[in-house]
């Protein structure tokens, strides 16, 4: 998999005009971009030339990386999920020394917190749409079941608590999809919805994810 920890740190643009960034950040640029691309279009909606602007590069250029954009696409839920592990990873191994912040509500707080990398969620769903395609589909099913196995083997959750922790994360991705927070505050129930998914971050949600918007 693609090394999230390298990645991410990766700067979308470089911090100094003049430094010529090396090819492992060139890549991680493309694949951010490619993450609010596909996240945004989906995969047969984006194109490779609509992620090269977005990256601020050619579209040659990212051919040249990867390929093609199947191969483009697989990188980016490579990142996707390495960056969800690593989060799930560091709430886990988190100290609460007041013990008001249990693990589950640590980690619940983590996948909410990766809405701030976006198209992440939305890029997660599209593939796990993607079952039939040969390449796509296995790779979803081997992140949907990586995730499971994090659940039973890394937090300890029987199969019934892996279950509802697992609806509860694919619940709040179909919100951010849907975009049901375009409709918060003028719809009862869907501002009832959002507010029983997001009841400690509310605030940060609202701030964070567009609204009313349909760009990129």
């Amino acid at each position: 998999m693609t090394s999230a920890a390298a990645a991410d740190t990766a700067p979308v643009g470089p911090d100094d005009p003049g430094r010529r960034l090396s090819s492992e950040e060139r890549r991680a640029q493309i694949i951010r971009a490619a993450l609010t691309v596909f996240g945004a279009r989906g995969y047969e909606g984006a194109t490779t030339d609509e992620v090269a602007r977005a990256a601020g590069v050619s579209q040659p250029y990212v051919v040249r990386f990867f390929g093609s954009k199947e191969n483009l696409f697989l990188a980016a839920i490579d990142f996707a999920l390495d960056r969800l592990l690593a989060s799930f990873r560091a709430a886990l191994a988190a100290s609460d020394e007041g013990g008001e912040r249990p693990v589950g509500k640590r980690i619940g707080e983590a996948y909410v917190d990766l809405i701030e990398v976006r198209g992440l969620h939305q890029t997660l769903a599209h593939a796990y749409l993607l079952g039939s395609n040969p390449a796509i589909g296995a790779a979803a099913r081997q992140g949907f079941a990586q995730v499971w196995r994090f659940f039973r083997d890394e937090m300890g959750l029987d199969a019934e608590e892996a279950r509802t922790f697992l609806a509860e994360g694919m619940l709040i991705s179909t919100m951010i999809g849907l975009r049901i927070v375009d409709d918060y505050g003028s719809d009862p129930q869907i501002t009832e919805l959002f507010r029983a998914c997001f009841p400690n971050k509310l605030p940060h949600v609202l701030d964070v994810l567009p609204r009313n918007e349909h760009r990129l």
